[in-house]
């Protein structure tokens, strides 16, 4: 039996022959499912209609092949300009899924796809909760990432399903989960291939068995032991995020330790939490980073080979993301033994990430040694990732020029290279792209896209959804020296170089930019980038100065070049740093160092090297980590001014 579909504009219900309801969400004119206040009230008009002749049960899927719910309508969060609206929000969510979660027949979640924020929300408030084992199939509550908390019910219920341990860890990191392992957790009651779903989701709310329980221990520490559970945490958060720039955390252990994840109980708290700067500046990052991923869509289908061009740990480790994200790659350098040391740091990288064996043969079967370069002429997309020495990089490429085929994507990895400089080797300059990726790659989430003067636009588009396909975001830019990233950290790295120059030690001022919000200092992260690279970076990297810092030059003199060596700045013992006590920080010191960056954003700015402030403020986040509370430095250096 349909349900009359004029009364939804999101939702179609239907009741089968069985007696089971099916609630399907499409919401309309979008192509992801969010919880809107529309959507919501639809919802309660559901349930509503249900309460007179309740059906034999309740299933929950989206009609959308995105996915199931991603979350809550973020554009709303905008609109929280009193406290009263910011409650109303959380009370509206509060007490539908408690209805929800209520009610006398049983409910199902099937998820496929991704199920986020008030869309898992959603799920845990059914009885049941059956998962679709494709990889795409993702699970988590991220509002932390945005600043505010899983008001709805998440910091209930999601302790009660999984145990308070691995409910704080994926509420106060935001991270997801795939289907496999929110079975293993016993968030999801099955796990099961999409053909077969719909019969396992009927069979499932059918047979209305009691749910599985957590462990003991894990009922323990969401009840009589929840203080306990509830230190461990805050000092866990404490390692990664400062209560004054991410309040969200510790707001999440506060109203799950004191009032049972009911955060109608706090309403103070959540009013601070909800129309804090930081959550503000959080749902400007979100918005930026949706239009970043945006610049990759609308293309031509998808590319299945990629060649790669030395193997050195950019291009090895480029190479060896790719095969992880789908690809075909051949991997290209002056020989095997070459290649040998990024297939070897590929396999460890992926044994850390994939634990199925034959998972992990499948990728890297993907990843091909190629000493002869015999995929070039084969390859959808090629990129060159060589040193950066302008003669060797347009000999390389007037070779590719006439061996590649004349639709594939010609790409530079050039850190530092005018696109225009290496034009002269090509036939055909524009279709040369600068892509860009950081390092480490596997954890930095911004490609540059170059666009040198000229370029063909066809070809610039290729590049950004190259970028979208591997899981990148995409900020196009125009050709000049640096480009946007490593042309403002030149000077930031400068700057703080001249600080240890001085007098100050390496950790003092690092300590400066950490106590600001930055993930790592400029020191540390001068020893990541290599103080060969710096060096290299010459002029550039100096400014006006003939003569790069002192430290930076006995230092690369002695072959201490950072990171890679074991030794720079600082002595690196199992990848880390070992870093003694910083002293007190001078007063300014941080004003100090970010100064350069503001002044070399703006300008860069003004040089049309990105469109706008807020692409320049997405670069700099994206791809230097810069605080993202502080919504980028643009957007920073307008608070201070306010």
């Amino acid at each position: 039996m349909n349900i009359d579909a004029s009364r939804y504009q999101h939702w179609q219900v239907e009741v089968d022959a069985t007696g089971l309801a099916w609630a399907t969400l499409d919401k309309a004119g979008e192509s992801a499912n969010s919880l809107s206040s529309t959507v919501m009230s639809e919802l309660a008009r559901i349930l509503d209609g249900f309460d007179g002749k309740p059906p034999r049960g309740l299933i929950f899927r989206s009609g959308k092949p995105a996915g199931f719910i991603a979350g809550a309508d973020i554009q709303e969060f905008t609109q929280l300009d009193t406290p009263e609206k910011g409650i109303e929000l959380v009370r509206r969510g509060w007490q539908l899924f408690n209805r929800l979660a209520g009610l006398n027949y049983p409910t199902l979640a099937l998820v496929r796809g991704h199920c986020l924020g008030g869309g898992l929300e959603l799920a845990l408030a059914c009885r049941y909760l059956l998962a679709v084992d494709e990889p795409t199939t993702r699970m988590g509550l991220p509002e932390v990432m945005l600043g505010i908390v899983p008001g709805w019910g998440g910091m209930l219920r999601l302790p009660e399903r999984i145990g308070a341990q691995a409910a704080l860890d994926m509420m106060l990191t935001g991270k997801s989960i795939d289907a496999r392992r929110a079975k293993r957790l016993g968030l999801a009651d099955d796990c099961v291939p999409p053909r077969v779903m719909d019969n396992a989701a009927a069979m499932l709310v059918l047979a209305d068995q009691p749910r599985r329980r957590p462990p003991l221990l894990q009922r323990l520490l969401n009840g009589p032991l929840r203080g306990l559970a509830a230190r461990a945490a805050r000092k866990q958060v404490a390692k990664r995020a400062r209560s004054e720039h991410y309040p969200a955390p510790y707001a999440i252990i506060d109203i799950w330790q004191e009032h049972r994840g009911d955060a109608l109980a706090a309403p103070e708290l959540i009013d601070r939490i909800v129309r804090s700067p930081t959550a503000r500046n959080l749902v400007r990052v979100f918005f930026m980073q949706e239009r970043l991923k945006g610049f990759g869509k609308g293309s031509a289908s998808p590319a299945r080979h990629l060649h790669v061009i030395g193997a050195g740990v950019m291009g090895g480790d480029i190479a060896a993301w790719c095969a992880l994200r789908g690809l075909t790659v051949t991997l290209q350098d002056q020989g095997i033994e070459r290649i040998a040391p990024a297939l070897q740091r590929a396999y460890a990288a992926y044994r850390r990430r994939i634990k199925d064996p034959r998972d992990l043969r499948r990728v890297m079967d993907r990843l091909i040694p190629d000493p002869d370069g015999h995929g070039a002429s084969r390859a959808d997309v090629v990129i060159e990732a060589i040193f950066e020495d302008l003669e060797a990089k347009r000999a390389l490429l007037r070779k590719l020029d006439a061996l590649i085929r004349p639709d594939a994507l010609l790409a530079s990895n050039t850190s530092s290279l005018r696109i225009e400089d290496l034009h002269g080797a090509l036939n055909n300059p524009a279709r040369l792209i600068g892509i860009h990726f950081f390092n480490p790659v596997a954890r930095m989430p911004l490609v540059e896209v170059v666009a040198a003067e000229g370029a063909d636009p066809e070809m610039l588009q290729r590049a950004m959804a190259f970028v979208k396909q591997i899981d990148r975001l995409p900020l196009p830019v125009k050709s000049a020296p640096g480009f946007l990233v490593n042309a403002v950290l030149g000077p930031y790295m400068l700057e703080a170089m001249r600080a240890v120059d001085e007098g100050l030690s390496p950790e003092t001022v690092d300590q400066a930019m950490i106590a600001f919000g930055m993930p790592m200092g400029p020191i540390e992260l001068v020893d990541m980038v290599g103080l060969d690279v710096a060096m290299a970076a010459g002029k550039s990297l100096a400014g006006n100065d003939a003569e790069p810092p002192k430290c930076l030059r006995e230092r690369f003199a002695a072959g201490h070049l950072g990171k890679k060596t074991g030794k720079g700045f600082y002595d690196y013992r199992k990848g880390k740093p070992a870093k003694a006590a910083a002293a007190a920080v001078p007063a300014g010191l941080a004003d100090r160092l970010l100064q350069p960056l503001l002044d070399r954003t703006q300008q860069l700015l003004r040089d049309g090297i990105v469109a706008d402030a807020d692409l320049a403020d997405a670069g700099v986040i994206f791809g230097t980590g810069f605080a993202p509370f502080t919504g980028g430095p643009l957007n920073y250096l307008k608070s201070r001014h306010d």
